[in-house]
């Protein structure tokens, strides 16, 4: 069955605030990708042939909100806690604390980012 979700881009008003702030949660490098001038992206790591990501600055088609539009999930396994734990020194905020979804489904919480996004975390722990 294919995923019915092949690509997500998150705004970002400053490209590099943005970038280093994933890094850093995550401890993980991303691409920096400039498409043109008004167009900039930065690429959330991806295995081959799975779903993949970016950070894009465009000021004319993206404007952080964390009210408004989908909410996106991240992936932070192994135990979500340890990337919450980077969020706030990282100029990001918690907006709900780590809590069980099920059993089954694991843990989740929500974080603003350094943009102004809402963000989800799930992990299996």
């Amino acid at each position: 069955m294919k995923n019915a979700i092949s690509w997500f881009e998150i705004p970002a008003a400053d490209i590099d605030r943005a970038k280093s702030f994933y890094e850093a949660i995550f401890d993980f490098e991303m691409q920096s990708l400039d498409i043109s001038e008004e167009v900039k992206m930065a690429l959330f790591p991806a295995e081959e042939n799975t779903v993949g990501g970016a950070l894009v600055y465009n000021e004319e088609w993206y404007h952080p909100s964390n009210s408004a539009g989908s909410l996106v999930y991240l992936n932070a396994n192994p135990d979500l806690q340890d990337v919450l734990d980077r969020v706030e020194e990282q100029g990001g905020s918690i907006e709900i604390e780590k809590r069980i979804i099920t059993e089954d489904y694991g843990h989740m919480a929500i974080i603003e980012d350094s943009e102004g996004n809402r963000i989800a975390l799930h992990s299996d722990n």
